[in-house]
Parts: structure tokens; C-alpha cells; sequence
């Protein structure tokens, strides 16, 4: 049986979808959609970031496609978006290693949610 660590999972912020853990990274927990049409920012709740993956959930598809497209939406390189947590759930948590602030990594996920809904 693993060891609990005392206290709550690593999270040093405010709750919502994106924090900064306590090594300084900025984290987001998101809540994947495998075997979509295509790849999307589907909401944004306090609990999780909802992804649509156009990508199946098999043999890391979806986690590739799911880290590719955050990369993108978040304007990073690949290399400095990675799964943290989470690599055969639905529930996953991101880590973002980058300069970006938690606010404006949720400003860009917000933003992008909002161009599926309008449908640009």
C-alpha cells in the first residue's frame, strides 16, 4: 500500500483546476474525453479542465494527443507540457514548466473553451 504524505496532495494554491504545486510547477487537473472528433476545450469548472482527445485511449494515444494540444493551446513547446498524473484515467493531472502564471494558464484555457462555443 503506498505512503500518504501528511496533508493534502501536493497543491500549494487556491482550489480550481490550475495551481501551483509545491515544487513551483503550475498544474492543471483535467478531465479527459477520449475517441472525439476532433481535440477541444469543452469547459472549464472548478473541479477540472474538460478535454475532448481526438485521439483513442489506447497504447498512450490520447495522453500524446492530450499533451500536444494543451502545448498548443497554451502557446508552449511539447517538451514543457507533461502528464503528471493520471496516465490510464479519465482524470489527469498537467504539468506546466514554463514562466506562465496559474491565472494566465487559465485565461488561455478559458479563451480557448470560448472559441468552441462560439464556433470559430
Amino acid at each position: 500500500m503506498p505512503r500518504k504524505e501528511k496533508g493534502s496532495p501536493a497543491v500549494a494554491d487556491a482550489p480550481g483546476p490550475v495551481s501551483r504545486d509545491r515544487s513551483g510547477f503550475v498544474t492543471v487537473a483535467v478531465r479527459a474525453k477520449p475517441g472525439s472528433k476532433r481535440s477541444g476545450i469543452t469547459e472549464v469548472s472548478a473541479e477540472a479542465v474538460g478535454v475532448s482527445i481526438a485521439a483513442p485511449p489506447t497504447d498512450g494515444e490520447a495522453n500524446a494527443e492530450l499533451v500536444r494540444f494543451l502545448a498548443e493551446v497554451l502557446d508552449l513547446k511539447k517538451s514543457h507540457v507533461s502528464l503528471d498524473k493520471g496516465s490510464r484515467s479519465r482524470d489527469k493531472r498537467i504539468r506546466v514548466d514554463s514562466s506562465l502564471s496559474p491565472e494566465e494558464v487559465l485565461r488561455r484555457l478559458r479563451e480557448a473553451a470560448g472559441k468552441i462555443h462560439s464556433g470559430v
